[in-house]
Formats: C-alpha cells, sequence, structure tokens
C-alpha cells in the first residue's frame, strides 16, 4: 500500500463521512461530462468566464442559488464552504446543518460539503452540468477536497500559503505544505481519468496593501508547488489593487512569469490561466459606488486579458450578499463584457521591469535556501521573512515590510523588512512617496490607503 493510499484511509475514517466507494468515484470522474471541468472550459472559451461566490447551509438553498445563478448566465458556479468545516469541524458542522435544516435559518456560512457527503451533492452538480468551483480557505484540505472530486466539483481554490497566512494565527505552516501536497497528487491522479482537475491560488492574500511583487510570488511558488506533483492545468490570481494601471502591469507580468517558471521545471504542457478578483477590501456603504466599482473592475478585468472574473456584489458592506444580489453581479458582469470593445493595450516599461526584478530576485532567494526541497524552501523564506504579507495574522509571518499608497493609488514598499528587495527598486518605489510626513501622518495615510474604496 503506497503512502498516498494509507494516508486516504486515515482521513476517510472519520466518523462524519459518507462511505467512499472509490472503484465507483474513479468510474465516475472517467465518465463525468466534460461541461463540469473549467480546464474544458477554458480551453474552448470564446469570452472571459464569470463566477461568483456564493454558498448556504442546506441542499434546497445552494440548489435555489444555482438555479438564479444559472437564469443569470453563469459561466462557473461557486461552492463556498462554511467555517466549522474549514476549520475541520464536522461535528459542529453536523449540529448547525440540523439546525438549519429544521428551522429554516442560516446557521452556517456556507455548505458543509463533508457532512452532506458526496452521494447527495453529486446529484447537484450533475443536474446544473456546469462548472464548479470549490472555495473554502482551509489549510488542510485533504478530506475536503477527496469529498469535492467525488461529488463532480473539478475545480479546486487555494494552496499552502494562500489558505494559510491571510486566515490563521498558529496552524502549523509545514503541516500545511505537507497536507497540501496530499492534495496536489489527489488532483493529479483524477486528471489522468479525464480532463485535467484545475487548480486554483488564492491572489489576493490579506487584501490589506498586499505589494505586487509579493503576491506574484506566492502565485507562482503554489503553481510550482502543484506542477510538481503532476497537476497540468492551474490558475494564478490576483485581485484588484486600487491603481488601474498597477493592476494592468501586475497581470502582465504575472502572466509572463508564470510562464518563464513553468518552462524552468520542464512545465511548458500545463495549462495556466488568469483570474481576477473584483475589489476584496472594504466595500462603499453606498450601493450605488458599490455596483461602480464592481464595473470597474469588470473594464480592468479585460484589461489585463484575464481568462476569468470572480465578482462581488453590492451588498458586501451590510452582509451576507442575498442569491438576488449575486445573481444581479453576474448578469451586470456579462453585459459589461458583451460591450467591451476596442480596449487600448496599455504598457508601462518601467513598471514593469521594476516588478520583474522584484519579484525575480525574491524568487532567487528562495531557490537558493539550502533546503533539499521546494516546500522547505519556501517555508523557511517565509520563516526567515524572505516572503513577508503584510497585515497576516500568522505568527510565521515578519510583518515587517510596510507599504503605502502613492498619489496615483499605486501600493509602495517603504520599508522592505527581510524581502530582498533590489536597492535599485527599493530607491525607485520609496522615491514615489512623500516620505517627509511625520510618522502619525504617515501611519493615517495606510489607515486611509486600506479603506480607500468606501
Amino acid at each position: 500500500m503506497s503512502l498516498l493510499q494509507e494516508e486516504r484511509e486515515i482521513i476517510l475514517s472519520n466518523e462524519f463521512v459518507d462511505t467512499f466507494d472509490f472503484a465507483e468515484v474513479e468510474d465516475f470522474v472517467k465518465n463525468a461530462s466534460k461541461n463540469l471541468f473549467i480546464s474544458h472550459r477554458f480551453r474552448n472559451k470564446d469570452k472571459m468566464l464569470v463566477q461568483p461566490r456564493g454558498g448556504f447551509p442546506t441542499y434546497k438553498k445552494q440548489f435555489a442559488l444555482y438555479e438564479f445563478f444559472t437564469d443569470a448566465n453563469v459561466d462557473i458556479l461557486p461552492l463556498t464552504i462554511d467555517s466549522n468545516t474549514r476549520l475541520n469541524d464536522y461535528g459542529t458542522a453536523q449540529k448547525m446543518l440540523r439546525l438549519s435544516e429544521e428551522n429554516d435559518v442560516d446557521m452556517l456560512n456556507g455548505y458543509p460539503l463533508v457532512n452532506h457527503g458526496y452521494r447527495t451533492t453529486r446529484k447537484m452538480i450533475t443536474h446544473f452540468d456546469r462548472p464548479v468551483s470549490l472555495r473554502h480557505g482551509t489549510p488542510d484540505a485533504r478530506l475536503l477536497i477527496e469529498t469535492a472530486i467525488a461529488s463532480g466539483i473539478f475545480e479546486i481554490e487555494g494552496g499552502p500559503i494562500t489558505y494559510l497566512l491571510p486566515y490563521s494565527k498558529n496552524f502549523p505552516l509545514d503541516k500545511a505544505f505537507l497536507y497540501w501536497k496530499y492534495v496536489e497528487r489527489v488532483c493529479a491522479n483524477y486528471s489522468a481519468l479525464n480532463e485535467p482537475i484545475n487548480r486554483e491560488s488564492f491572489g489576493p492574500l490579506t487584501a490589506t496593501l498586499v505589494p505586487p511583487s509579493i503576491t506574484i510570488v506566492i502565485q507562482l511558488l503554489e503553481m510550482l508547488l502543484a506542477l510538481e506533483e503532476g497537476v497540468k492545468s492551474f490558475s494564478v490570481s490576483f485581485a484588484q489593487q486600487g491603481s488601474m494601471s498597477q493592476d494592468i502591469v501586475t497581470g502582465a507580468v504575472l502572466k509572463k512569469l508564470a510562464r518563464y517558471y513553468a518552462e524552468q521545471i520542464d512545465c511548458a504542457d500545463a495549462d495556466i490561466h488568469l483570474v481576477y478578483h473584483q475589489w476584496m477590501g472594504a466595500f462603499p456603504t453606498n450601493q450605488n459606488f458599490a455596483e461602480q466599482l464592481i464595473n470597474m473592475a469588470t473594464v480592468i478585468a479585460s484589461m489585463v486579458g484575464a481568462d476569468k472574473i470572480i465578482t462581488k456584489t453590492r451588498e458586501e458592506a451590510s452582509g451576507i450578499p442575498t442569491k438576488e444580489a449575486n445573481a444581479k453581479t453576474v448578469a451586470d458582469t456579462q453585459y459589461t463584457l458583451r460591450i467591451l470593445n476596442g480596449l487600448p493595450n496599455v504598457v508601462d516599461e518601467e513598471e514593469e521591469e521594476i516588478l520583474t526584478l522584484e519579484v525575480k530576485a525574491i524568487m532567487e532567494a528562495v531557490f537558493n535556501d539550502s533546503a533539499d526541497t521546494l516546500w522547505r524552501k519556501v517555508f523557511n523564506s517565509i520563516k526567515n521573512g524572505v516572503i513577508d504579507v503584510p497585515f497576516s495574522p500568522h505568527i510565521i509571518n515578519h510583518n515587517e515590510m510596510i507599504t503605502i499608497r502613492d498619489d496615483q493609488k499605486n501600493i509602495r514598499i517603504i520599508k522592505r523588512g527581510n524581502v530582498p528587495i533590489p536597492d535599485r527598486c527599493y530607491d525607485y518605489e520609496r522615491a514615489q512617496c512623500d516620505l517627509s510626513k511625520d510618522q502619525t501622518s504617515i501611519v493615517n495615510d495606510i489607515i486611509h490607503d486600506i479603506g480607500i474604496m468606501q
């Protein structure tokens, strides 16, 4: 018995899990409709794909949400997982699911997939016959991913860095790397049966003044960690940052370097896609302003050449969006994409050069770590502050890098900490900002910059 098989048996011995029939699951994946695979949809797309967010506790409400999305002409259906499942607390999720069903009140903030089980969920997934994207935020997603693929969900978001540093305080990072190594192997194994399972990294991170170089480095590293395990379809992503020009530069550099580094590890045959998230920070309370922000993000997604856009709603500032609000955003975004024609090709060669140099310097520092495997090199780089995510709550993250916006709303690095930003790039970043102010004024500027869209 292989190590993967042994680990699988341990994971699936959980008392809240369906009894898995792996022969049946393999047969299902092998014969599944091509329409369920986003990798197939990417290959045959004639437009940018639109995907909302959304997850309800009960099967009935999740089914109704998908009906709304289908009527709104959604391309990719979401399955957002509840926070108890994200923490592997299936017992509490089970209790809250029962209360939700009995009282018709949402006692969970998403769909408890493990508790519903793959046999039940598969009926819903195959009924709508569209790709479904798993959105969850789980450091240990091994059981969740086994259940998702058995259900017909063939796009898996997340990774050991992007689903840990923004969300967790003290979950062990080394364990997260090993758990996600399992996920990558499972996705790669099932990919051999039909179309590839698509893996997607979570680009927004903390969504709080994260500089493009850090975002891109983490996207590239999670991509490489997946590709080295045999994944053949991967989506790198980033979120609207507050500056149209910086988004365009970020998109160009991310696409270029993703292909470059995939080729460096002899994975040029992998399909690599670009995903753009509409604004992930604090939303305007004015719903009319919120709609303008959403429309602007759609325009930017077109200009960066995204393969998929992930939408937000006008209700983001007031609570959990309704299915009606989610469906409206999908319809509005589809309309905006239809009427966008003749957009100019915007290039900023100096900004692209600076960003490329920053990313390559950090990547070189990671690769030069003395550890014997890539995941250990990345682990050490985070532990040593070579990779530093602003405003991460995790105890291993240094939080020594400080960023602020310049007059053009670009995110700039004004303190690099241990991140090996080249001196030339660092001087350029700081020169774009007014650093003559006293410390209190700079802190006030940072607070303002965090809520820039409100």
